[in-house]
């Protein structure tokens, strides 16, 4: 520990232990100065040594160098793909705006709670999410390996999706984009389009053939697409340059990762609204379908949207945390950043809502030229008489009220002969295709955008903005793997950062083959829905059951100054773990109701078929959410069995040498009276991190901290006068 001129320094040459009756027999000469020394309740080395302000000592664990950092980071990693790809589509599928009240119910309910508990518990113990559960109770520890388990198959895939992006945002630099039309065939003899291309669309095409050149099944694996294992590597580089030096490289990134999606998203808005049907995709949105909110399968699609657009689980929320002042406000924090991620759902949903607005009014647009066709043909060959077309119509430049007009006319006269080739023609109808992730993102996305006006520029800027909204959600998902690796086994983080990309890349390779698609299709499924939902679970009851509610409130109590509102108190004890536990029976059921499966392109045919897994894949399947929950189990056995030293979990003993103060590792795990009365670790109770840790100084006032807000080591002995000799 480096010196502190705070410290008493006895020029004395022996280095013998005192013994803590020793101490009090000097307590009178030395009062100040054991008030203003420090207490150790860390691990067992000089790092993350949380000291009194002011001192002269250093505390070696990384922090932020602001809050607005901190702030972004959070933001950056709970504001992810999902935002963007996802919940429009759960917005317009569950009842448009109706749907916006569960998730908001569910966010009240589950989201910031939760949020607020891993985000408190990071700060004030200031450990990644291994070390954390290690020092709630050493039994459940295998929390903290299963969520960096969970992080790591996430990162493995997550990351493809960036190299997707980057392939994407480095062919838009194009005029007219690469997308644009379908390309042409030559033969001997003429040229034609690309069947396949004519059967689907340009960027349809595109997508599954020039991008990925995609397998026609999971069982055919294609070798690797050169391209895409260029980009995948590429975006593992960027990942392990920004995380290299951990938060103190990352957190200046945030600055514009977090920020530069929102500009984009607010440029995309202003240019959405002045096109054409715009308007018209927002009213869709926002029209309310009531009955669909009765329906439980919409609010257990909710819960789940809140649950991982908050990040729950991953240990990146723990992580982050982890580097902030214990006199952080952690409750304003939650909040915050919950609200931030809802709103920037509702600007995405707005965003891709105007775009598709825009290009569902192209599509209608052309319906109603072609069938317009047809009704000149059909009255041309007698078909239909003339005399049922209002005059004021013109066929030639018909309007979609015109069209609608004339088509409710003919349906009428011809009903025993309808239909006859002719569609309705509806903007409504296109407007309920809508697509989720990697379709609307690459495919229906990138066709709108096609139409606008400089459409190069566009499609840069929204490719770059997924890049950096999939990287602020990968810095937090590496986090959640290397902070709780690096607290707990001492190691040094560069090299575990290097390490850890180096190993997600080279296994990452099979999302790179020709059938890597349908890889990330399982992944995404199976290795995170379930695990993370279960170590959500264990993370609630751990801390309102096994470490105490009361307690907790304490902790919180004194971390925050003030008296969390009570509606926590019941939500981490009673609704949260009802709501959760509801949500994993129903995610199960749905899970083994649906039969496991991808859908697969079919060249042939040019549209995707859905496949069963082959038995190896549903191998893969149970493997994926089994390794995943493993080590709860194994840690559990191993700790109930005594098989390894239970040290993990401890506390750091303060020895006293002459001359300076000094920490000695020792397995603790109860409270200060355990630091006094030597009590073995069976003795004692499972550790309590909030106030039984703390005495205050006789005589004075009722607050329990120094004036700091930290804890000095007068405030310990002060109260120890009383005691009965033998019990030193």
């Amino acid at each position: 520990m480096p010196k502190n001129s705070k410290v008493v320094k006895r020029e004395i040459d022996d280095d013998v232990i005192e013994s803590v009756k020793d101490l009090l027999s000097n307590e009178d000469s030395v009062e100040d100065a054991f008030k203003k020394s420090e207490l150790s309740v860390n691990d067992s080395d000089d790092k993350d040594v949380d000291v009194e302000e002011g001192s002269d000592v250093e505390d070696e664990r990384p922090a932020w160098n602001s809050k607005l950092q901190y702030i972004l980071a959070q933001v950056g990693f709970s504001v992810g793909l999902g935002n963007v790809w996802r919940f429009p589509y759960l917005c317009q599928k569950n009842g448009g705006g109706a749907y916006l009240v569960p998730y908001l119910i569910l966010l009240l309910v589950i989201g910031i709670p939760l949020f607020f508990l891993e985000l408190s518990v990071g700060q004030r113990i200031r450990r990644g999410s291994i070390g954390v559960w290690n020092y709630i109770s050493p039994k459940l520890g295998g929390i903290g390996f299963a969520s960096c388990v969970v992080c790591f198959f996430v990162a493995l895939y997550y990351n493809v999706i960036i190299g997707w992006s980057l392939f994407y945002f480095s062919q838009s630099f194009q005029h007219p984009l690469p997308w644009d039309q379908c390309p042409l065939v030559k033969n001997s003899s003429h040229t034609f389009v690309e069947p396949e291309c004519e059967k689907s669309s340009a960027t349809t095409y595109y997508w599954y053939r020039e991008a990925l050149n995609i397998s026609s099944s999971i069982s055919e694996s294609g070798g690797l697409n050169w391209k895409m294992t260029i980009c995948l590597l590429a975006a593992w580089v960027m990942v392990c340059l920004a995380m290299i030096k951990g938060i103190q490289s990352s957190g200046k990134i945030m600055y514009f990762s977090s920020l530069f999606p929102y500009v984009v998203l607010i440029c995309f808005l202003i240019r959405g609204l002045l096109l054409n049907g715009s308007l018209d995709g927002i009213r869709h949105m926002f029209t309310p379908k009531l009955e669909i909110m009765l329906e439980p399968k919409v609010w257990r699609e909710a819960a789940t949207q809140v649950f991982f657009a908050l990040g729950l689980g991953f240990g990146g929320v723990i992580a982050f945390s982890s580097y902030n002042k214990r006199d952080n406000n952690c409750h304003f924090d939650a909040v915050l950043v919950s609200f931030i991620n809802f709103f920037t759902s509702v600007l995405a949903t707005l965003v891709v809502f105007a775009v598709l607005g825009f290009k569902a009014n192209i599509i209608n647009e052309k319906c109603i030229i072609q069938n317009s066709e047809k009704i000149v043909n059909l009255l041309n060959v007698g078909n239909l008489s003339k005399a049922i077309i209002p005059h004021h119509i013109n066929l030639s430049s018909i309007t979609a009220e015109d069209y609608n007009l004339v088509y409710d006319i003919i349906r009428k006269v011809k009903e025993e002969e309808f239909p006859l080739g002719l569609k309705p023609c509806q903007i409504e109808d296109e407007l309920d295709k809508a697509v989720q992730g990697t379709g609307l993102a690459f495919i229906a996305f990138t066709e709108a955008m096609t139409h606008f006006p400089a459409s190069p520029f566009w499609s840069v800027m929204f490719f770059l903005m997924l890049v950096n909204l999939g990287l602020g959600s990968m810095f937090g998902t590496i986090e959640g793997i290397t902070t709780p690796i690096v607290d707990t086994f001492k190691v040094r983080k560069e090299i575990l950062t290097v390490v850890c990309c180096l190993l997600a890349f080279f296994i990452g390779l099979i999302f790179v083959q020709r059938s890597g698609n349908y890889f990330v299709t399982m992944f995404d499924d199976y290795s995170a829905t379930l695990p993370l939902l279960i170590v959500v679970i264990l993370e609630n009851i751990a801390m309102s059951y096994v470490y105490g509610i009361d307690k907790f409130m304490e902790d919180l109590k004194d971390m925050l100054g003030f008296s969390p509102n009570p509606y926590y108190y019941y939500t981490w004890k009673y609704i949260s773990p009802i709501v959760l536990l509801s949500l994993l029976v129903a995610s199960i059921v749905q899970m083994i109701l649906s039969p496991p499966g991808y859908n697969a392109w079919i060249e042939d045919k040019a549209t995707e078929e859905f496949q069963n897994y082959p038995t190896w894949g549903l191998i893969v399947c149970v493997s994926l959410i089994v390794f995943a929950m493993l080590p709860v189990p194994v840690v559990y056995l191993i700790r109930r069995c005594n098989l390894i030293d239970d040290s993990s979990g401890s506390l750091a003993a303060v020895s006293y040498k002459r001359g300076r103060i000094i920490k000695e590792p020792v397995n603790l795990e109860g409270d200060d009276t355990s630091l006094i009365h030597g009590k073995s670790p069976s003795e004692v109770p499972s550790p309590n991190f909030g106030k039984n840790i703390y005495r205050k100084q006789t005589g004075s006032p009722t607050v329990d901290t120094a004036p700091n807000g930290r804890y000095g080591i007068g405030y310990i002995m002060a109260n120890m006068s009383d005691m009965p000799e033998s019990d030193l």
